[in-house]
């Protein structure tokens, strides 16, 4: 079953008298439980793709399917509400909330999600005991190393039980032994049947994932399965 399908999605900027075409007839399928990395030059178009996928920005033309709903000519609202009930996002820079705990930072969905107070206390738990966190939960990001912070951004990202988990450059601002210490986190995420989708621009952590799709000028330029698939081989450490 595919849980993403594009059929000829451009995205077009005008700026001015400039006009950039970003993106330039993309068709792609990912089904469910897959994990796929984007990679590409910088004005690939691989951060486009992404925002589009996560329902973050609309094409301007072609069609796209999440989970058999076509998002493609959605509002605004309408968008807000499928990005918080089916996708997960990682950022680079984890975009924690930096005066809340991480139990708040990671129940934070779960209040636009409408669940209650004890039942956000419960799930937020639970996601902070998934990444090996429970003993932080009382911590504020600054109080925290920066995968542990990244842990929190992956618990909050899971914390809704969305069909998709995006990455973007997630171990952008880790050490190289942090960064395979998140992506063991990610094996173990997608081991569980999660779909996971990552953009980086490393070419060691994109062979983590099963199927690379390479962008250049705003078009697909290969789309691999990665018969090499690296494991990290670190073993995962809460005090990272």
């Amino acid at each position: 079953m595919n849980i993403i399908e594009t059929t000829d999605i451009s995205k077009r900027y005008v700026m001015g008298s400039e006009v950039i075409d970003a993106l330039k007839s993309i068709t792609i399928a990912v089904r469910k439980g897959e994990y796929v990395a984007f990679m590409g030059p910088s004005g690939s178009g691989k951060s486009t793709l992404m925002n589009i996928i996560g329902c973050l920005d609309t094409p301007t033309a072609g069609r796209y399917v999440l989970n058999g709903q076509d998002v493609s000519n959605m509002s605004e609202n309408e968008l807000a509400e499928v990005r918080n009930k089916e996708i997960g996002f990682v950022f680079q820079t984890f975009n924690l909330l930096p005066r809340q705990s991480s139990l708040e930072n990671v129940a934070l969905p779960l209040i636009y999600a409408g669940y209650n107070k004890a039942d956000r206390t419960e799930k937020a738990m639970l996601a902070l005991k998934n990444v090996g966190l429970e003993n932080r939960a009382g911590h504020k990001p600054n109080e925290l190393s920066g995968g542990q912070r990244q842990r929190v951004a992956v618990a909050r990202a899971l914390v809704n039980d969305p069909s998709i988990l995006l990455a973007d450059e997630p171990t952008g601002n880790l050490d190289s032994k942090t960064s395979y210490e998140i992506m063991d986190l990610f094996d173990q995420i997608h081991s569980k049947g999660n779909t996971v989708i990552m953009v980086t621009h490393e070419e060691d952590i994109a062979q983590y994932a099963h199927r690379v799709v390479r962008l250049r000028d705003g078009l697909i330029e290969t789309d691999i399965r990665n018969t090499n698939i690296r494991k990290a081989k670190l073993p995962v450490g809460v005090e990272s």
